[in-house]
């Protein structure tokens, strides 16, 4: 099911009305409006078009929220699901650029630095 909130919120974002996102897609407006409702499911074209538009995955619009867990070798291990505060707290720490900028570079080293700080 297409997580309808995620979808108002990119469609808000990109400054797109109900209409011109069904007409940038291909479908009408009350199509997106059930879309934004959870009553009805776009097609797979649809939702490649929307991919498209909105420069975002399949993933973040159906609302799966997860990581790709990587070996020290980058061999792919699992999969981990985020919660919504995990989520939240990253979206966070992405509105401060120098803190995320460090804690990106050698996450170990800016773990040792928050601990620091904060005692």
């Amino acid at each position: 099911m297409l997580n309808g909130n995620r979808l108002r919120e990119v469609r808000k974002q990109k400054g797109l009305t109900q209409t011109e996102l069904g007409e940038l897609i291909g479908v009408g407006k009350s199509a997106i409006c059930c879309y934004e409702k959870e009553t009805r499911n776009p097609t797979l074209e649809a939702l490649l078009e929307m991919i498209q538009v909105f420069g975002v995955s399949a993933d973040y619009l159906l609302g799966v929220d997860c990581l790709a867990k990587m070996g020290d070798d980058y061999s792919f291990l699992e999969y981990v699901s985020l919660t919504k505060e995990e989520i939240i707290f990253i979206e966070e720490l992405k509105k401060n650029k120098l803190v995320y900028d460090i804690l990106m570079e050698d996450p170990k080293r800016g773990a040792e630095l928050v601990k620091k700080e904060i005692g």
